[in-house]
C-alpha cells in the first residue's frame, strides 16, 4: 500500500478494479490538508482521467514483472516485440503503447512490463537516438524562435530543435520530456 503523498510520475495503481500509470503528478497544499493531483493513464484501456487525492488515501501499487525486449516490426495497429530470454513474440496494441510509439526503432532494447501474466507496457529508455527527416534550413539571426524550429524525425515525432540541426541528422531525444538534446552526428 502506498499513501497518497507517495504518488509519483511512472508509478501504477490499482483503482477501481483498474491499472492505472501516473502521467502527471502536482502536490497542492490547502490551509488544513494537502492535495495530490494526478493524471493518471488507464494502462489497459488507454484513456486518462484527472483526480485528486488526499495525503493520506491508500492505494495498492501493482508490481510490475519486467523483461527486457527488442522492437522488431509493426503491422496496422499491432507492434510486436520479441522477449530476449524466450525468443517469443508478444504483440501489443498501439493504443496500450501511447505516445510510446513515437520513440520505437527496429532494433531497440527495452523493458516490457507485464502484471498476472498479462502483457501491458512497455518502459523506454532514457535517451533514444532518430533521424531527422524533414525541417527547414536554419537562417543565421533568426532569433524569433530563440534559435529553434520544428522538426519531423523518423518515427514521426515534431520536436523543436536548433536551427543548426539538417534533414538526415541523428540526434538524441529524451523520452521523458520530448526534447532534443544532442546531435549524434551530422
Amino acid at each position: 500500500m502506498i499513501g497518497g503523498s507517495e504518488l509519483r510520475k511512472g508509478v501504477v495503481i490499482e483503482l477501481n478494479d483498474k491499472l492505472y500509470q501516473v502521467i502527471e503528478y502536482q502536490h497542492v497544499k490547502m490551509k488544513r490538508t494537502a492535495l495530490a493531483k494526478v493524471k493518471l493513464r488507464d494502462v489497459i484501456g488507454g484513456h486518462t482521467i484527472e483526480q485528486s487525492f488526499q495525503s493520506g488515501d491508500k492505494f495498492v501499487r501493482a508490481r510490475l514483472d519486467y523483461r527486457p525486449v527488442e522492437y522488431i516490426y509493426k503491422d496496422d495497429a499491432m507492434y510486436y516485440f520479441m522477449d530476449k530470454e524466450t525468443f517469443e513474440q508478444i504483440p501489443l496494441d498501439a493504443n496500450l503503447l501511447g505516445d510510446s510509439i513515437y520513440y520505437l526503432k527496429e532494433g531497440i532494447t527495452l523493458e516490457m512490463g507485464s502484471y498476472k501474466e498479462k502483457f501491458i507496457s512497455i518502459e523506454l529508455p532514457i535517451t533514444v537516438e532518430l533521424k531527422v527527416t524533414k525541417t527547414d534550413p536554419g537562417f543565421r539571426g533568426d532569433t524569433a524562435n530563440a534559435g529553434t524550429k520544428p522538426a519531423t524525425l523518423e518515427t514521426g515525432l515534431n520536436i523543436l530543435v536548433p536551427l543548426f540541426i539538417n534533414e538526415e541528422d541523428i540526434i538524441r531525444v529524451d523520452t521523458r520530456t520530448n526534447s532534443y538534446l544532442e546531435r549524434v552526428n551530422s
